[in-house]
């Protein structure tokens, strides 16, 4: 009895080991299948694309975030080969790159070509996960990422890194990487590079007639003209603003010469914006490599220096670069700074020219025109120190100290009781346009208590066409009651309706017109139209330019109320009009 009831519990005792030892399984089980579970979601669920390869590489698993970026659905990739979706040009290299995965790395590749199931490859980065089985890698975790999107947008900085943005041609920067090239190919070939410079003249014109928007289209047309001509071997750049940069591997002076004026005959053409033509020409200059240098912003400052020796010449021509064009820019930037301190250094005087009545030959009407008589440059001509100021600004200064010595000069000559009389003061547009002007001919008007009549503000045609801020000012000066002319008219591009509405005083015929007046019958019948027209308005009328008494009769008989030039006199000291004309 006894042993049976030993048997009995050793028996008892097995079955619960057993059932304890089920139950331990059971549990490890369900753990495992939950680890699984979890492992299996991370999968599923992460937002990357996932696909798990075997070691002879091919596909066993891939979560939905594939479908959604490449396309392909798990049953469509099962069993297939992971290189069957590589581009040919990476297969070898991805290749190495799962041999090095499979050896325990976790490593990245970028810029692999996967082929997406609609036919097209996108640039993909991957990265692998090693699945380790008791030391055994029995699988590959690849993680995908589509960076054909960045990849484009990076393209598209680079791109714009090295380009125009509003014309699409190469940049400065582009220029700077393309010239060490191109410059030691030239060494190694023994061949020239030219580099060309072309400046737009006058463009503020356009951008001032049309606004930014429109001059805007005109520069992208000018450089889609200038693609058609550049040749193979050549590559064309925006220099900014209304500058454009040629560079030509390979060209000969001559061959260079021919295509400069290849470009400039095609800007004879015009260039339509709204329905309308305009018109341009340019300026260009020309610097040869390594002849004139071999630094590219020793190359650039000698073309623009071409340039800009061009365009104190008359504009729309070409010039290569030369030796003394170098001293011309050196005294032109030494000339400047002797021109802002002139006034300081009492080196500007006015001069006076008379206006002669031609049906009586009385005068009593001057034009002031400023003289420049530097220590270094003695007499320097207004068509060179006048551009300068306006370039750099200095006719700001310049143009406020004529009106003081014009209102101080009638001031004196009133307390002389001498006869009355009007002079006529150029003003510069850029001075006329401030907004101010008006407001400062009135204060010093006011300060040396003249007759504001007798003061004559002489613009040119050109500041006509600045509608809006031109009537304003206009207006204004006659409430002073100051007298208004137009300067060289005929030469500029304003309508005649601005005749009109402008509150003018006095036209003054240009020169050009005069000139020959008495031989060429199409300037006299300028010069009659003209005449006839100031009658119409109610206007008077000035001829510039007189040197021939045959030029003063036809004028005369035309009925035209004054004349200046050298027939009569030329400008003089204030000094001698007083001795000449009121003495």
């Amino acid at each position: 009895m006894y042993i049976e009831a030993a048997t009995f519990m050793e028996a008892f005792m097995d079955n619960k080991a057993i059932s304890q030892y089920k139950d331990k399984l059971m549990k490890e089980r369900k753990m495992r299948l939950e680890y699984e579970e979890k492992y299996k979601s991370i999968i599923d669920h992460n937002l990357d694309p996932i696909i798990t390869i075997t070691p002879n590489n091919r596909i066993s698993y891939a979560n939905i975030a594939v479908h959604h970026a490449f396309g392909y659905r798990l049953k469509e990739l099962t069993g297939r080969s992971i290189a069957d979706l590589i581009g040919e040009e990476k297969v070898a290299d991805f290749k190495k790159f799962l041999s090095s995965a499979f050896s325990g790395e976790s490593i990245e590749m970028e810029g692999i070509p996967f082929f997406h199931k609609h036919g097209k490859f996108l640039s993909t980065y991957v990265k692998t996960i090693p699945v380790s089985i008791r030391g055994t890698i029995k699988e590959i975790h690849l993680i995908l990422r589509d960076t054909s999107f960045h990849l484009k947008n990076n393209e598209r900085l680079l791109f714009l890194s090295y380009h125009d943005q509003l014309t699409g041609l190469w940049n400065r920067r582009a220029l700077k990487e393309h010239f060490e090239v191109d410059a030691d190919y030239s060494l190694r070939s023994d061949e020239k590079l030219s580099l060309i410079h072309l400046d737009l003249d006058r463009f503020n014109t356009i951008n001032d007639s049309i606004g930014r928007n429109g001059a805007d289209e005109i520069l992208k047309m000018i450089a889609e003209r200038m693609k058609m001509v550049c040749p193979k071997e050549g590559k064309l750049y925006r220099n900014g603003g209304d500058e454009y940069l040629l560079l030509l591997r390979n060209h000969s002076i001559e061959k260079t010469e021919k295509l400069v004026q290849k470009i400039m005959s095609d800007f004879t053409k015009p260039f339509y914006f709204n329905h309308q033509e305009y018109f341009l020409s340019s300026s260009v200059g020309i610097s040869v490599y390594p002849d004139d240098g071999t630094i590219l912003e020793e190359l650039l400052q000698k073309a623009e220096q071409a340039v800009r020796y061009v365009k104190e010449r008359g504009r729309s021509h070409y010039r290569f670069y030369r030796e003394e064009m170098n001293t011309a820019f050196t005294d032109t930037a030494l000339m400047e700074a002797h021109l802002r301190r002139a006034i300081e250094f009492n080196e500007l005087e006015l001069h006076y020219q008379p206006q002669v009545n031609l049906q009586t030959g009385e005068i009593d009407s001057f034009e002031a025109l400023l003289r420049w008589n530097n220590r270094k440059f003695g007499f320097v001509s207004p068509a060179q120190f006048i551009p300068m100021a306006e370039e750099s600004g200095l006719i700001h200064s310049i143009g406020d100290w004529v009106l003081e010595v014009v209102c101080k000069q009638l001031r004196e000559w009133q307390d002389k009781q001498f006869r009355p009389v009007r002079i006529a003061v150029n003003i510069s547009p850029q001075q006329f346009r401030t907004g101010a002007f008006a407001e400062k001919a009135k204060q010093i008007i006011e300060k040396y208590k003249i007759h504001p009549s007798s003061f004559e503000v002489e613009i040119t045609e050109t500041a006509l066409t600045y509608m809006k801020d031109t009537l304003s000012t206009l207006q204004k000066l006659k409430e002073i009651g100051v007298t208004i002319s137009v300067d060289d008219f005929g030469t500029g591009y304003s309508s005649l309706s601005y005749l009109k509405q402008y509150p003018i005083d006095i036209i003054k015929i240009d020169r050009s017109f005069i000139k020959d007046i008495e031989l060429d019958e199409k300037n006299e019948a300028i010069a009659k139209t003209i005449i006839n027209l100031a009658h119409s308005l109610g206007m008077q009328v000035i001829a510039e330019g007189v040197e021939k008494d045959l030029q003063a009769e036809i004028l005369k008989e035309a009925a035209c109320h004054k004349a200046q030039g050298f027939l009569f006199s030329k400008a003089i000291p204030a000094s001698e009009i007083v001795e000449k004309y009121f003495a």
